[in-house]
């Protein structure tokens, strides 16, 4: 096969110029039209949460909003991190996988 192959590029060099000036205006062509991100964001994929409850005390909200959350997403799948944090009148969530 490959025997043929330099058989054949030895007796037709100008289709064998061709095609490589083919690929190569291709490969031009490519690296000109292909989008590239020059500053890819490298942190970890995360989701955040930001509710208000206007008038709560920092407990309640803990209590009744936070540690809800924060429990149901710590069993979500391929979850490295979670954090909550309550204040007064709201609560802030945030969860890293």
């Amino acid at each position: 096969m490959i025997a043929k192959i330099i058989e054949f590029s030895g007796r037709n060099k100008f289709a064998v110029f061709l095609m490589m000036a083919l690929a190569i205006i291709w490969g031009i062509w490519a690296l000109k039209n292909t989008p590239l991100d020059a500053l890819p964001d490298l942190s970890d994929t995360q989701v955040i949460i930001y509710t208000e409850w206007s008038g709560r005390s920092p407990d309640l909200v803990e209590d009744q909003i936070t540690y809800p959350i924060t429990s149901t997403l710590l069993a979500a799948p391929k979850v490295q991190a979670v954090r909550g944090f309550s204040f007064l009148g709201s609560f802030l969530h945030l969860r890293h996988f």
